[in-house]
């Protein structure tokens, strides 16, 4: 099958040549014609998996008749990382279409996503927090939306989204499209579908299962000394190739700049340079120029480097079937691998979540001769743990989220996250 049997819109199918698409992913295959016909669709798949393009492509479409200026398409996003990517896969797909698309998130003015609205848009990708203020407001007409799509659901249901999810709902019209994704389905998010889905098309893709040639350890620590604990690990761990993950992008940098500092060969993937940088940073880890690379989920996609010995959360995912993703980048080719995992108060609702899809508990350490009895510094915003919004108290209103061996030292590399 290729995209040419979709029937597209020419001016769809140039974005589509020009991004290098070829044929179509599997959840694109199945969930494309369904979308097109104009069904609701449940969609089954992870991240990575070409999900994106397998609802922006016929929202393209759909939008290409009728009316503009109008927001007739709402994709609502769990973080601000992702709703940005999937507006950047929107502006690359359909640059030919003259069909605008906006994305709105708090931790950023209102003001100019007000002018963009009043100017009028065909696709708002939005966070819910921020949404329901402008609907709220008054700043925002979804009176004419068509097609809503709810992405990540699982994620927004581990962020505390769904009473806002309801809210928002109340304001979009009964009679519409509405395309549900979500890597995993706990009752919840059933229960949700059930509610907005009507007839729907159920499409899935594989799910990863956890591998079984990894090792699970958890770490619990203090937030501030995270950065210690990390630097102690790795003096004490015989590594080969160590990714790490954060939550966030200047995290990302922040940690990279510090082993960088202490002497490691690190690099770390951040959202504020080019291409090509991100491209000599994958590379340089992959032939061992980099022995530690530190990266947010969203900026990992892509990486694919069988000899990665360690995985390290620096931060834990968001949920159980990211961490999977997350660890599975270890123990590959027949190899063992080893998941470190460093874990607050906080994060002991995941933990059970993680050891329910392991099937076991998950052996927890503690590092000889690391004080962790040290105090927190008067002032941590280097590395405060950012908010995951839960569900808001009041009128009170959070920002969205947004996201080895001793060598000798090396500059640390930074690179922007894959595109689309």
């Amino acid at each position: 099958m290729s995209f040419s049997s979709f029937n597209l819109d020419p001016q769809i199918v140039a974005g589509v040549k020009a991004l290098g698409y070829t044929a179509p992913t599997p959840i694109q295959r199945q969930a494309i014609p369904p979308v097109l016909e104009g069904k609701d669709v449940m969609g089954l798949a992870q991240t990575g998996t070409g999900k994106t393009a397998a609802f922006v492509l016929p929202i393209l479409e759909r939008l290409m008749k009728g009316p503009r200026g109008r927001v007739r398409a709402l994709i609502i996003a769990p973080t601000r990382e992702l709703a940005e990517q999937i507006h950047e896969s929107i502006n690359a797909l359909g640059f030919q279409t003259k069909l605008r698309s906006i994305t709105i998130y708090g931790g950023v003015g209102v003001n100019p996503q007000i002018q963009k609205l009043r100017a009028g848009v065909d696709i708002v990708v939005a966070c819910p927090g921020r949404l329901l203020d402008h609907i709220n407001q008054g700043t925002i007409n979804l009176s004419q939306t068509e097609v809503l799509v709810l992405d990540e659901a699982d994620r927004m249901f581990d962020m505390g989204f769904l009473p806002d999810i309801r809210r928002i709902l109340k304001h979009v019209p009964a009679r519409r499209q509405t395309l549900l994704f979500s890597a995993t389905m706990p009752d919840d998010i059933r229960k949700l579908a059930h509610e907005v889905l009507k007839n729907p098309v159920t499409v899935q893709v594989g799910h990863t299962a956890p591998v079984n040639t990894v090792s699970h350890a958890l770490y619990p620590v203090a937030q501030h000394l995270k950065t210690g604990l990390l630097l102690e690990l790795l003096k004490h761990t015989n590594t080969e190739s160590v990714l790490i993950f954060t939550r966030t992008k200047h995290r990302a940098k922040r940690v990279g700049q510090q082993l960088e500092k202490a002497g490691y060969k690190a690099a770390s993937l951040q959202g504020n340079l080019s291409q090509n940088k991100r491209q000599a940073a994958l590379d340089g880890f992959r032939d061992g120029s980099f022995q530690v690379l530190v990266a947010t989920d969203i900026a990992a996609r892509g990486i694919d480097v069988s000899s990665i010995s360690h995985v390290i959360n620096y931060d834990m995912p968001d949920t159980a079937d990211a961490y999977t993703h997350r660890i599975g980048r270890t123990g590959r080719a027949a190899k063992t691998g080893d998941a470190f995992t460093f874990i607050t108060r906080e994060d002991e609702d995941m933990v059970r979540s993680i050891e329910r899809v392991l099937g076991e508990k998950v052996e927890r350490r503690t590092l000889k001769g690391f004080d962790y009895t040290k105090a927190a510094p008067s002032r941590d915003t280097e590395f405060a743990r950012p908010p995951r919004e839960p569900q808001r108290r009041g009128s009170q209103r959070k920002p969205e989220p947004a996201g080895a061996q001793r060598a000798t030292p090396h500059k640390a590399h930074q690179a922007q996250p894959a595109r689309g």
